[in-house]
């Protein structure tokens, strides 16, 4: 089944369009960092013809500890993703915790993401849709697929159609995640853009006490799989030094695996497209 197109800019997502690409570094860590990782997965994008919509959050309300690193806030972090918007000619993805966030951050984000975590919250869904911007649901990880057309009839009662989903990974057991790839299917019939968020499919949330573990070397092997399976659009967390990150590093991949995955996802979504077509 083909998914609804959604439009972000120059950016199509679903319909017959080829994969697109959403990543970041998980956290706004500074100024440098994001635009030194917006303009090198750009250049890796471009070298491949694959659309990309960056991502980071500004505040990442969900930690383990009282100790993690959250992120600059809102103020300072919309004031980043908007010069880098406007100087990489990028849409921009970021997560809201709260209704009053909302007002704010639809001045500047052209994709409003509602945390795995904050799923249900009915009160930031009907805001996030009443924002009229395009909506990314995380799927929560304690949710079956089809739990998610609950989410997907809240943001259509607001009248707002532009509507994503992101599977992520389901809790099996403490401190550990399985992807499920049924699922990609099961809300593919929901009629909307399907993405599939690989880095954090491979966390092990809370897995090392005060923060998430992470399992980076099955990154790319469900990436592959996912694409296969028939998702629109890849979400990957994308950092210069994984391992000196701030936040979430077990699970995010650097530039090289990026350079060596692309292309070979950029294939796999090809035969896909083609055979959707002969058929």
């Amino acid at each position: 089944m083909l998914a609804k197109e959604i439009k972000i800019g120059e950016v199509k997502i679903g319909g017959n369009n080829p994969l697109v690409l959403i990543a970041g570094p998980c956290v706004i860590e500074s100024r440098e960092n994001c635009f030194a990782t917006a303009e090198r997965i750009k250049e890796i994008c471009k070298k491949n013809d694959i659309s990309f919509v960056f991502k980071s959050s500004y505040d990442k309300a969900n930690r383990s500890s009282i100790d993690s690193y959250r992120g600059p806030g809102i103020g300072k972090g919309l004031e980043i993703l908007s010069e880098l918007k406007q100087k990489f000619k990028l849409p921009v993805l970021s997560d809201v915790h709260s209704t009053n966030e909302i007002e704010q951050a639809q001045e500047v984000l052209d994709i409003i993401q509602i945390p795995a975590f904050l799923c249900r919250q009915t009160d930031l869904v009907l805001a996030a849709g009443k924002s009229c911007k395009v909506v990314n649901i995380k799927k929560g990880q304690f949710l079956a697929p089809t739990d998610v057309l609950n989410i997907i009839k809240k943001i259509e009662s607001t009248g707002n159609r532009n509507i994503l989903i992101s599977e992520r990974g389901a809790s099996f057991g403490y401190h550990n995640l399985v992807s499920d790839l049924r699922a990609l299917p099961i809300m593919r019939e929901f009629g909307y853009p399907l993405v599939y968020d690989a880095t954090h499919s491979a966390q092990l949330p809370g897995g090392k006490g005060k923060t998430s573990g992470g399992e980076r070397k099955f990154i790319s092997g469900l990436a592959r799989a996912a694409v296969a399976m028939g998702c629109d659009a890849l979400f990957l967390e994308v950092h210069p030094e994984p391992d000196k990150a701030l936040c979430d590093g077990p699970n995010m991949i650097d530039f090289a695996e990026l350079e060596r995955l692309l292309p070979v996802v950029k294939k796999i979504d090809e035969v896909i497209n083609f055979q959707l077509k002969i058929n």
